[in-house]
Parts: structure tokens; C-alpha cells; sequence
């Protein structure tokens, strides 16, 4: 008789005791010769098989149930290590506890054994070894000190157990894994220390479900849509079983959920090997479906993640699965994409600032530098642009473009744009104060098309005008081209009750975007910006050959412009040259690097009623 091991199991509490072993007063005290007659002969008839063992673990006397199922005699039992019959050394724990049971430092000691029944069938048995009560030395041999090992047959509870929990860890429609057996496999595969030659030190995973799915299931029922997911996981195991080198065997499909499938890779061999499956199950994937006369073409998109064992959790990994997913769908969909870690650091910066940007705004962690504008005429300052800054705690100071997109999605432009406008126009207002013999400078200001639908942007200029005390022809408000050439209903009713309140409205970034000039017609628009893209074709001090096109082009934007009654600011201007083309073809007002960057507060002060730097 063979056997392997499972432990030890928890000790039931006394009162589940069979009756064999309650304490001497539930039996009857006269201990007399008819009693102990009785015991022997129900021991020695018992179809459980028991035997009485000594304090040095040698069977004492056995029964014939149990030298039925080692397959001898039961006096042949007698004097034999009952752990060896039983296998009991086979694990550590086990044996411990087995020799506390023995040497009476434990009540009881219970674990499970699969055993070889003389006649070639396996069985499990539970094996249980308690002490002997007074009462239970009535048993053929016993004597203080002494225990009762029985066996008991449990494979038909081991059977029904193992059936339960195959329901239980697979999916009824495609009978693959489910998601608690994936995540067994998976915690299990990282907890394994990696072999001394190096292989099982690196786990691999492809993630992936189907594209456009749900339009299966909405226009031809699920039960066709049952009929496809059982067929796209018999493709994804005959890719996972085809011939290549897995150590530890085919890789683990699993349906996650939905249209959702895993390939689990234990001991990866390295990226290469991930990317050949996943290129191995597109190709499966994309050959037609034939479900019982419906002809059904599908793709898929994968996330592929390798890495080492060392340091990775199933959380994390799955969460980069996840994320790589994503991007496959977002690159195009029926496609794999390889987990990338810079890509992943930009993604979860983004995150991090998503999250963080609204307390922010009330935290103060926002500034503001101002960048003059320069009449082209005679380089005198006449305003100023603002440009918000995040001095993020984290990543330092932050320029609008890694923030103001995030801003826009989530909706917390609305109340950073909000700071922004009153900061600024409280800034206007203290230059006029602190310089009241001096033109005083018009104060520009981004806002978003967010801004406009989702506030009441009117109402809070008013308000903030009011507040600040600022003359509204000192306000310029900056749209994009984007935003404000498709403007109607509420945007368009905005922009023009601003402009009848004497705020100026200005395009930035003019000529990248829709470019409908009928739009000029009937927007309330005082002011073009150029997009430095134009301006940039003026160079001539660093040898750049200038482009005709683009000085034709803005020559020609200028002169519409002002027929129309706009003036035009040019962005960008860098070069003394750039500057001169664009005052003799008629602009009005450039920015740029010529003039001075963004600067601090007290930096423009010093340039109120003063030629710019450059100019």
C-alpha cells in the first residue's frame, strides 16, 4: 500500500467524536470482563480499518478491515511502523504532528492520503490518530500511553469535492479556466522561485478579447454569440498546444469574462516567445468562423506583457496587461501591442495630474508669467498674454501643454480658467494703479471651449471685472480657430455679449485650423493671431531662405484682416528680421522670443511705457 500526502487537517472539536472516544464517564465503570469482550469483538469486526498503536508509533494490534487494504493478514500488521503502512513521513508538518499525538502533546491529528489498494485501485483515505481513553484500553492490547489509528475511505467525498470545484474554476460555455482558476495559476506561477539555470524566471501573458463583440451578441443573440466564444477558445488552445518550447508545458487559456481570454506563459523565455504567440493567435483568429451556417469574421486585439517573476505581482501584472490592451485598441484594434514601460511612466503621469489638478487650483500650487506683446510700429508694450504654470510638488514646474488638455477632459478648466481670469485682470488692474501716468497695458487670456459651454462665462467676466475694477476694453479673451469657426447657439450668443460688454475677442493660432474665413463676417472678433508656423518662414539672419509662400500667405491675412477691422498679432517672432517683414506688410502686434519669454509679474512692471528688449 502507497500513498501521497496532503497534511494534516484541523482537529474537530471533542463533542464530533465518535462514540469510541468519549472520556470514561460516558462509559459504563465496572470495566468488567463482558465489556471488555465487547470491544474486542466490535474492533476486531469493524469494516473501518483500525489498529492500536504504541508510544514509538509500532502497531500494537490492527483489525482485519485494515490488513484488507494492506493486503495481508492483520496479525502480520502487528509491529510495524503505522506511518510507514500509512505514508505519515511523507511531509514534515504531518509527521510533527502525528509524534505530538504520540507522545501526548496533542488531542488528535487528522490528514488525508491517497493510498494503493492491493488490487491496483487508488483510493483516498482519511487518516485519523488519537489517544486512548481508559475506557478504550479495553482494545485488543491496549495500555496506557497507547493510540487508535483508523482509516476511513473518503473517495467518493473527494470525487464529488473535485467535480464541485471543476464547475466551480471553469467556464460553462467554453469549458476553459475561468478567472479564480487563471489567478490561482497566476499567484502560484510568481510565487515559485526561479531555477539556478535561470528558466522559470520569467512569466509571460497575453490579454486579449474581441473586437466589436457586442455587435454579435445585439444583432444575431447570444446564443450565436456562445457559439463563437466556444470557437475562439478551442483556435486560442490549439495555438497554445502548438510545438514550441514552453518548459512548463502548454501555455493556460482562460476566459475572463465577456469576450475576455488570457494566455498565461509560466517560465517565458522572453519577449520574442510572447510576440510569436500573439502574432500565432491573431492569424488563427482572423480565418472565418462557420457556426452551424452562419459565416462570422472576427479580430482581436492583444496586450503582451513580459517581465521576471522577481518583484512583479499578479496585480501589477494584469494592470499592464490592461493598459496594453488599451492601446491596441486605441492604435487601430486587430492588432497586438507590446507593453511599453515610457509609454506606460507618460500614462500614469497623466493619471497623476488628472487626479491631482483640481485641489491644486485651491492648494495654489498655479502661477501665472505674463509674455508682452509688441506693437510692431514703434516696439512699445502694449499688453501682455497669460500663461498659467503648475509648480507641481512632483514633477516641477508644469507648462500649459501637459496640463491644459487634462484640464479640458475632466472638466477642471472650468474652475482653473476661472482662477486664471481673475488673477490676471487683478494683475491689469494693479499695473494701471502702481503706473497711473503710463498707457496702461491690455491684459490677454487663453480660454477654453469648455469654458464657454460648461459656465456661464459671461456672468463670470462681469463679475470678475466688476470685482477687479479693470475697464473691459483692457481685456482680450483667446480663443482657438477650432473652437470659435464652428461657434452657434449658446458659444455664439457668449462671445458677442462679451464683445458688447467691450471684452475683445481674438483667434489664436489662425490659419491651422478650419481657415472659413465667411466666419470673420459675423463673428464679434477684434484680433488675428497668426500661428508662429508662418512666421517661422521669415528667418533670414541664420541663412534660411525665406518661403515665398508663406510671406504671401500672411501678407494676404494681414490685408483681409484689416479690411475686415482686425488687427493681427504675429506669434513667435524670434528674429530681428522676422519682426522688420512682418511691420513693413502691415501687422500690427507680435510676441516672441525677440521681445522677452514669459516672465514674472515684476519683470513686465519694469517695461510698462518702455521700448521692448529687441524691438
Amino acid at each position: 500500500m502507497s500513498a501521497t500526502s496532503e497534511g494534516p487537517g484541523p482537529e474537530a472539536p471533542s463533542a464530533q467524536r465518535p462514540d469510541i472516544t468519549r472520556s470514561d464517564e460516558a462509559w459504563p465503570p465496572d470495566g468488567s470482563a463482558t465489556e471488555e469482550h465487547d470491544y474486542r469483538a466490535a474492533f476486531r469486526a469493524a469494516t473501518l480499518p483500525m489498529a492500536v498503536v504504541d508510544h514509538e508509533g509500532l502497531i500494537v494490534t490492527a483489525n482485519e478491515a485494515l490488513g484488507s487494504l494492506a493486503g495481508t493478514a492483520a496479525a502480520a500488521l502487528t509491529a510495524r511502523s503505522a506511518a510507514d503502512l500509512v505514508d505519515l513521513a511523507a511531509d514534515a508538518r504531518a509527521w510533527h504532528a502525528y509524534r505530538e499525538v504520540l507522545h501526548g502533546r496533542r488531542s488528535r491529528f487528522r490528514c488525508t492520503r491517497r493510498l494503493k489498494h492491493p488490487d491496483g485501485r487508488s483510493l483516498w483515505a482519511e487518516i485519523t490518530v488519537v489517544p486512548l481513553s481508559d475506557a478504550r484500553r479495553a482494545l485488543p492490547g491496549g495500555a496506557p500511553g497507547q493510540v487508535l489509528l483508523s482509516v476511513a475511505d473518503v473517495s467518493d467525498r473527494r470525487e464529488l469535492q473535485q467535480r464541485l470545484r471543476h464547475l466551480q474554476m471553469h467556464d460553462p460555455v467554453t469549458r476553459l479556466p475561468n478567472r479564480a482558476l487563471f489567478f490561482e495559476r497566476l499567484s502560484a506561477a510568481l510565487r515559485t522561485p526561479p531555477r539556478e539555470s535561470g528558466a522559470g524566471s520569467r512569466v509571460g501573458l497575453c490579454y486579449l478579447d474581441l473586437d466589436g463583440f457586442k455587435a454579435v451578441n445585439d444583432t444575431l443573440g447570444h446564443r450565436i454569440g456562445d457559439r463563437l466564444l466556444a470557437a475562439v477558445a478551442a483556435r486560442l488552445t490549439d495555438c497554445a498546444e502548438q510545438q514550441g518550447a514552453y518548459p512548463a508545458g502548454a501555455p493556460l487559456v482562460a476566459r475572463l469574462g465577456g469576450d475576455e481570454f488570457a494566455v498565461l506563459v509560466e517560465e517565458s523565455t522572453g519577449t520574442e516567445q510572447l510576440t510569436g504567440l500573439a502574432r500565432t493567435v491573431l492569424g488563427a483568429l482572423q480565418q472565418p468562423f462557420d457556426l452551424g451556417g452562419q459565416r462570422l469574421s472576427v479580430s482581436a486585439s492583444i496586450g503582451v506583457v513580459e517581465r521576471p517573476v522577481a518583484g512583479t505581482s499578479a496585480t501589477g501584472l494584469m494592470q499592464a496587461a490592461d493598459t496594453t490592451l488599451y492601446w491596441a485598441k486605441a492604435d487601430g484594434k486587430a492588432r497586438w501591442t507590446l507593453f511599453d514601460p515610457e509609454r506606460n511612466a507618460h500614462r500614469m503621469t497623466r493619471q497623476a495630474l488628472s487626479s491631482t489638478l483640481r485641489p491644486a487650483v485651491e492648494r495654489g500650487e498655479f502661477t501665472i508669467e505674463y509674455q508682452p506683446l509688441v506693437a510692431l510700429a514703434d516696439g512699445a508694450v502694449r499688453g501682455v498674454e497669460a500663461l498659467v504654470r503648475w509648480n507641481h510638488p512632483q514633477f516641477g514646474m508644469l507648462s500649459p501643454n501637459r496640463f491644459v488638455a487634462i484640464a479640458e477632459e475632466d472638466g477642471s478648466i472650468v474652475q482653473l480658467g476661472r482662477w486664471v481670469l481673475r488673477s490676471a485682470c487683478r494683475q491689469a488692474r494693479r499695473w494701471q494703479l502702481d503706473h497711473p501716468a503710463r498707457p496702461p497695458l491690455f491684459i490677454s487670456v487663453n480660454v477654453a471651449v469648455r469654458q464657454v459651454w460648461d459656465s456661464d462665462l459671461v456672468s463670470d467676466v462681469a463679475e470678475i471685472l466688476a470685482e477687479t475694477g479693470l475697464d473691459p476694453a483692457l481685456l482680450q479673451l483667446e480663443l482657438t480657430e477650432s473652437a470659435v469657426m464652428g461657434s452657434a447657439g449658446r458659444p455664439l450668443r457668449a462671445l458677442r455679449a462679451l464683445s458688447d460688454m467691450g471684452v475683445r475677442i481674438a483667434i489664436d493660432d489662425f490659419g491651422t485650423g478650419y481657415s472659413n474665413l465667411a466666419y470673420l463676417s459675423r463673428l464679434p472678433v477684434s484680433v488675428l493671431k497668426l500661428d508662429g508656423a508662418f512666421v517661422r518662414g521669415f528667418r533670414y539672419e541664420d541663412g534660411t531662405h525665406p518661403s515665398p509662400a508663406d510671406e504671401t500667405i500672411v501678407e494676404a491675412m494681414v490685408e483681409l484682416a484689416h479690411r475686415l477691422g482686425l488687427s493681427v498679432t504675429a506669434e513667435c517672432v524670434e528674429t530681428a528680421g522676422q519682426a522688420e517683414r512682418l511691420r513693413r506688410i502691415g501687422c500690427d502686434t507680435g510676441q516672441g522670443w525677440l521681445y522677452s519669454r514669459a516672465v514674472a509679474p515684476e519683470r513686465i512692471a519694469e517695461l510698462i511705457g518702455t521700448r521692448a528688449p529687441g524691438a
